[in-house]
C-alpha cells in the first residue's frame, strides 16, 4: 500500500503539489490522472525518494522509501523509459540493477523473458525502439519481484499488442495482491486498466474513487427507451420529476433519453404498469474522458485563447484543454 499524508512540494514561489493526501490499495489496478503541470510526476518522484517534500509524508507499506533496505524487492517504478545508458545492452543494465540490489542474476533473465525482450537483450539499449525502451524499463521495475509498481505512461510508443499485453499485465499483477499505480494521458486505455482513480490538479485532490464511480459523478447516466408508445412513456416519467427528451436516432426512428436516479428495472416496471411496450432499454453512461474534462476544467495550467488553431494549410478544432507549451517541459 502507498499512503500519502498532506504532501506538498514548492520549487521558490511555485507550489507543485499542494497538501495532498491520499491511499493506493493492493489488488487493484490504480490510474493517477491529471492536466499537464498537475503534480503527477512530482508526486511519483516523491513517492520514490527522488525529491524531498517540502512538508507531508509518504510512505509505502508503512516505511519511508529511503529506509528501505533493498529497495527493489518493495517498489519497481517505470517513469522514463530512456533513461538507460545508450551503449548499455538491456542485458547489462539489468545486472547492474540486480548487483546495486544483491538480487540473483537469474533475475535478469526472468525479467527479460517476462516482458518479451530475450532475443534482443545484448542489443545496444541506445538502438532500442520506444516500445522496447519501454519494455525495458518495465522489466527493471519488474526486477526485485516487487509488491509496488509504479508506472508513468507504461504505453507509450507501444503497438496495439504491446497495450494489450501490458493492459493484461497489470490486472495480472494487481491480481496477485500487488498495489499498482499508474500513471497516463491516455484515458481511454485507464478507462479499461484502472479499477480505481486518483485525480489531481494544480497538485490538489480532485477525486479518489472508483472509475465508474468518477464517471457517473462528473457526467451522470442517461438511460436510452425505444418504444411505439414513447409519449405516454414520458408522460409517466415526468410525474416521477425525472427529464426526459424524444430525440432521433438514425435509422432507428425516434427513442426516449431519461436523466435521473431511476434504474433501468425501475423504468421497465413503469412501463409495464402502465401497459407500454418497450423495444430497448439501455443504460448509457458517460465517458471517462467526458467527466475528466469535466471535474479537471478548471484546473488546466494552458488554455488555447483561439478557438481554432491553425497549422499551416490545415484548421484544426482546438479545445480548451489544449495546452500550449513553450520553453521548458513542465511537470506532468
Amino acid at each position: 500500500m502507498i499512503e500519502a499524508q498532506g504532501l506538498t512540494k514548492r520549487y521558490g514561489a511555485t507550489v507543485a503539489v499542494d497538501n495532498l493526501s491520499f491511499e493506493v490499495k493492493p489488488g487493484k489496478v490504480t490510474g493517477f490522472l491529471g492536466p499537464n503541470g498537475a503534480g503527477k510526476s512530482t508526486t511519483m518522484r516523491m513517492i520514490l525518494g527522488l525529491d524531498t517534500p517540502t512538508s507531508g509524508d509518504v510512505r509505502i507499506d508503512g516505511q519511508r522509501y529511503r529506509d528501505l533496505h533493498q529497495p527493489l524487492t518493495k517498489i519497481g517504478a517505470l517513469l522514463d523509459a530512456k533513461w538507460v545508458h545508450p551503449n548499455r545492452s538491456a542485458r547489462a543494465h539489468l545486472a547492474w540493477m540486480a548487483a546495486s540490489n544483491k538480487l540473483p542474476k537469474s533475475s535478469v533473465d526472468k525479467a527479460l523473458e517476462m516482458v518479451g525482450l530475450t532475443s534482443v537483450a545484448n542489443k545496444r539499449a541506445g538502438a532500442y525502439s520506444l516500445g522496447m525502451s519501454q519494455r525495458l524499463g518495465i522489466a527493471g521495475a519488474l526486477l526485485g519481484d516487487p509488491e509496488v509498481l509504479l508506472f508513468d505512461e507504461p504505453v507509450n510508443g507501444l503497438d496495439p499488442e504491446g497495450i494489450l499485453w501490458i493492459r493484461n499485465f497489470m490486472h495480472r499483477l494487481a491480481s496477485e495482491g500487488r498495489t499498482v499505480l499508474v500513471s497516463s494521458h491516455l484515458l481511454s486505455e485507464m478507462a479499461q486498466t484502472a479499477e480505481e482513480l486518483i485525480v489531481i490538479g494544480r497538485g490538489k485532490l480532485i477525486a479518489q474513487s472508483s472509475t465508474q464511480e468518477f464517471v457517473d459523478r462528473a457526467s451522470g447516466t442517461t438511460i436510452k427507451v425505444r418504444s411505439p408508445q414513447l409519449d405516454q412513456l414520458a408522460g409517466v416519467l415526468n410525474q416521477q420529476q425525472l427529464v426526459t427528451r424524444i430525440e432521433d436516432v438514425d435509422k432507428q426512428g425516434k427513442a426516449l433519453f431519461v436523466e435521473g436516479d431511476l434504474t433501468t428495472d425501475q423504468i421497465g416496471e413503469a412501463a409495464a404498469a402502465h401497459g407500454i411496450v418497450l423495444h430497448e432499454l439501455t443504460l448509457q453512461r458517460g465517458s471517462l474522458e467526458q467527466a475528466f474534462m469535466q471535474m479537471t476544467g478548471d484546473s488546466v495550467q494552458y488554455h488555447a485563447h483561439d478557438e481554432l488553431a491553425h497549422v499551416g494549410d490545415v484548421r484544426l478544432d482546438a479545445p480548451s484543454n489544449v495546452e500550449v507549451v513553450s520553453g521548458p517541459k513542465e511537470d506532468n
